[in-house]
């Protein structure tokens, strides 16, 4: 019984380990292929718009609803202790900070981290991939680059667009329905905003484009099984990359505000 138990905890160590390598050589190979030649823009400026413009409903909603809802809460919360003002300077903080960048990536995990882990895993099991493989292509170069390029550089673009919509979601509450002074709102939303406050969203924002774009070529390159195999990869994809996310997050938020 013993040593079925350790048989057991062992193996799932030796799994995760493995997987963990897997991806990390994956990711290596990936960022090497950055500076390899020839470059496809083409390939990258498909990736760009489906990655970025399409995208942008998405983002807008989302961060409109989230940031309105935000609002509505630190409106309610606030007027217990008679200080509706603060309300303004924390609503830009969270907006700012966190909502923002984690709403966006979270959003995109699932949009464009399962799309792409569909499109490669589909590519695999019709053994397309081994089809670029046979023509001299590399795999990586030619699917991997493109999307990681297009994330990381789309999602802090998305994420200045939600933060700019996030303002006007908490506008829309404080002003429009608890009637705080629009100029007052606008002073005080950036009061306790700097422009470190905005790299650290960008940087997260970089980092989670990153993670979304690795995991998701990631799990649609190994994909195996089939039909099954590529209904499973997408939503593999979006845990783990969403996961991956906060997990982020929260070391990224203990480093940078360092």
């Amino acid at each position: 019984m013993v040593l079925t138990l350790f048989d057991k905890v062992g193996s799932t160590v030796l799994q995760a380990m493995d997987t963990a390598g897997d991806f990390a050589v994956l990711a290596g190979r990936t960022f090497a292929a950055i500076f390899k030649r020839p470059f496809d823009g083409a390939n990258l400026m498909r990736q760009f718009q489906a990655v970025g413009v399409n995208s942008i409903p998405v983002v807008v909603l989302t961060s409109l609803a989230v940031s309105m809802v935000f609002a509505v809460q630190l409106a309610f919360g606030f007027r217990q202790f008679q200080a509706e003002g603060l309300a303004s300077q924390v609503e830009g903080l969270a907006v700012v900070r966190e909502l923002a960048p984690v709403i966006t990536g979270l959003m995109l995990s699932g949009r464009i981290g399962s799309a792409m882990a569909a499109e490669l895993g589909t590519m695999q099991v019709t053994e397309q991939i081994d089809a670029l493989e046979c023509l001299a292509t590399d795999p990586i170069h030619y699917l991997f680059v493109p999307r990681l390029l297009a994330s990381a550089i789309m999602l802090p673009l998305l994420t200045a667009i939600s933060i700019a919509v996030g303002y006007w979601g908490g506008y829309l509450i404080l002003v429009g329905v608890e009637g705080q002074s629009a100029y007052v709102f606008a002073g005080e939303f950036y009061k306790l905003l700097a422009f470190r406050d905005v790299r650290i969203a960008l940087t997260k924002a970089l980092v989670f484009g990153m993670i979304i774009a690795l995991v998701g070529c990631w799990k649609g390159y190994r994909t195996q099984g089939g039909a099954e195999g590529v209904g499973n990869a997408p939503t593999s994809s979006v845990v783990t990359s969403s996961l991956w996310i906060l997990i982020a997050d929260f070391f990224l938020t203990k480093l940078l505000l360092v």
